[in-house]
């Protein structure tokens, strides 16, 4: 049998990863995991690590937060061509572990994610599930709408408007908030100002319809932001994208939606609306950015279109 390739991130979870590394270790080895490990140094290492690692490697463990997972996912995905992906197993050690929240998919809305001891017992194991991912394409303009970056896959979720901006506000905060206080200072950070953004948006073949919005998340799980349940009926095996769409808003109203959206009790809210597609385009006449499972995969852009890939993601649970 293949060895495992544990692809390790040392700095994810502001420091987290370094300090617990040594235990993870030792317990992979006495539960008897032939791994060799490969350490991320820089953007989009994993990716590449995860990419090289099929054919040669019976799976891969990320050992991380969510944005080393999406790194690694993407590197799967890009090797997969269109088969299900090798293995895929995830240490949560970051600052979120959004994505984790969901291993198994029946897992409750409000849980937590799995630690590293059970994330070690399930390798053993060797359980696995198949798991949905997206893809994304996204256009900036010019003579002709052009397509930037390629493609990129996320499996937990992705959003524009409110939800990136907190995202991109939560790299200047100091490095001593950690966890949900981080989430937390960066969502205060991005009330003084956040976009509103009018957006064209269509849900599989349905009319096009525009709309201003706050915040418009698609997802494929149901946390992100460490402790936002976006979308807390989406499941990542169901076939579907779940789609949260904000209307443009005040910050009072943001301020009473955030207690409901951390507790995924906001689904009867008037000012949003809640959907499922397998096809979300959105397209805007100003740029605009996007987060995606915690990264930002695009610079400014007009047009994003995003699929669901179905049962793609070869998950250990």
């Amino acid at each position: 049998m293949p060895p495992w390739l544990v692809i390790c991130n040392p700095i994810a979870g502001r420091g987290r990863v370094q300090k617990q590394w040594p235990a993870v270790e030792q317990a992979l080895r006495a539960a008897g995991v032939d791994f060799d490990l490969a350490l991320s140094s820089a953007p989009l290492d994993a990716t590449r690590l995860a990419r090289d690692a099929h054919g040669r490697y019976r799976g891969v463990v990320a050992v991380g937060g969510d944005g080393t997972v999406h790194e690694v996912v993407n590197g799967l995905l890009q090797a997969s061509g269109d088969a299900a992906t090798i293995p895929l197993a995830v240490v949560p050690l970051g600052s979120g572990d959004d994505f984790a929240k969901v291993i198994p998919p029946e897992a409750p809305v409000g849980g937590k994610p799995h630690d590293w001891r059970e994330a070690v017992e399930k390798i053993r194991r060797g359980q696995t599930r198949q798991f949905d991912v997206a893809v994304m394409r996204g256009w900036t303009d010019g003579a002709a709408m052009s397509q930037v970056g390629g493609t990129r896959y996320f499996m937990n979720g992705m959003d524009v408007g409110f939800g990136a901006q907190a995202n991109s506000n939560l790299s200047t905060l100091p490095r001593f908030l950690k966890g949900q206080a981080a989430y937390f200072g960066a969502v205060l950070k991005t009330l003084i100002d956040y976009p509103v953004l009018r957006l064209t948006v269509q849900l599989d073949d349905e009319p096009s319809f525009e709309f201003s919005t706050t915040m418009t998340a698609v997802t494929n799980g149901r946390c992100f932001g460490g402790s936002f349940w976006v979308c807390p009926q989406a499941r990542p095996d169901d076939g579907w994208l779940d789609v949260m769409l904000v209307q443009a808003v005040g910050r009072l109203t943001i301020l009473r939606l955030i207690p409901k959206i951390t507790r995924g009790m906001h689904g009867n809210e008037p000012v949003l609306r809640m959907a499922r597609a397998r096809r979300v385009l959105l397209q805007s006449s100003e740029p605009f950015a996007l987060q995606a499972d915690g990264e930002m995969p695009f610079g400014p852009i007009r047009r994003l279109q995003v699929d669901l890939l179905p049962g793609r993601l070869t998950i250990i649970v």
